[in-house]
């Protein structure tokens, strides 16, 4: 059983207080309307800076056998791209692993290790979100600590391929913040144009921006990895659905963070 890590901190401990955190985000929700959502980006900062943005996916989201979770490693534990087949607990429950799928990678670039996961927030703070609005779910949680283009390709390529031989209905999301710690402007900026090459699902043009501007996105592997599983499940192209800034929320615009709520579709 997986722990959480990360509760009392990047959002509440106590289920109530939980419930309420988590209902005042999806009423700041612009949208509530099902798509047909196959992939999707969203943040993993704590609920205060962007829950609301998250929320904008989830409240979309159909409901699904699986939601296959792949996020940055954050800590450096573990192996480079490390699965977890532990049921995750979080103050609203247990989520329980698809191990089906998780056996479907076996052979591949992805492999088990719990390590990588212990105090990991990215995926963790997913989960609540999930756990709000469906019963039944299971979930498959991927941690990359390596990000190259060639690795996440073919981390999407194997989840995507897995998925498709056990006829599995699933959406694949990305946790990933955007720029990280530079003026409001800026920042802006910079997510704008890494935003347009996500919305093209063009992995190429995603490396290429991130490089080119020296992009800080934390998760750009898992982005990339999203995109390419998405496109295998049949999504065709990216949906911006929101964004915000820690600015936005605080009122400091010196030093922000940005966050995109995108689905795949």
């Amino acid at each position: 059983m997986r722990r959480p890590a990360v509760a009392g901190s990047f959002y509440p401990r106590h289920p109530d207080e939980l419930r309420e955190e988590l209902e005042a985000a999806f009423s700041d929700a612009v949208g509530s309307e099902t798509l047909p959502i196959r992939g999707a980006v969203v943040p993993h900062a704590g609920y205060i800076y962007s829950g609301a943005v998250a929320a904008e996916v989830y409240a979309r989201l159909p409901e699904r056998e699986t939601f296959v979770l792949i996020g940055p490693n954050h800590q450096g534990l573990g192996l480079p791209v490390a699965l977890s087949r532990d049921s995750w607990m979080t103050p609203l429950g247990v989520a329980e692993c698809d191990l089906e799928l998780a056996d479907a990678l076996t052979g591949s670039i992805v492999e088990v290790d719990e390590s990588a996961h212990l105090y990991e927030h990215s995926l963790e703070v997913q989960i609540p979100f999930l756990q709000s609005r469906f019963k039944g779910f299971k979930i498959l949680p991927i941690c990359m600590g390596l990000q190259d283009e060639e690795t996440a390709v073919e981390v999407g390529e194997a989840v995507g391929e897995a998925a498709e031989r056990l006829g599995r209905d699933c959406t694949v999301i990305a946790s990933s913040d955007l720029t990280h710690y530079e003026p409001q402007d800026e920042a802006r900026r910079k997510d704008a144009r890494v935003i347009e090459a996500i919305l093209r699902m063009d992995v190429p043009s995603i490396y290429k921006t991130v490089y080119g501007l020296n992009l800080t996105a934390c998760g750009y592997g898992p982005i990339s990895a999203a995109i390419t599983a998405s496109k295998i499940l049949g999504a065709e192209t990216g949906k911006l659905l929101r964004y915000s800034t820690s600015g936005d929320v605080i009122g400091d615009f010196s030093q922000v963070v940005g966050y995109g709520a995108i689905a795949f579709v």
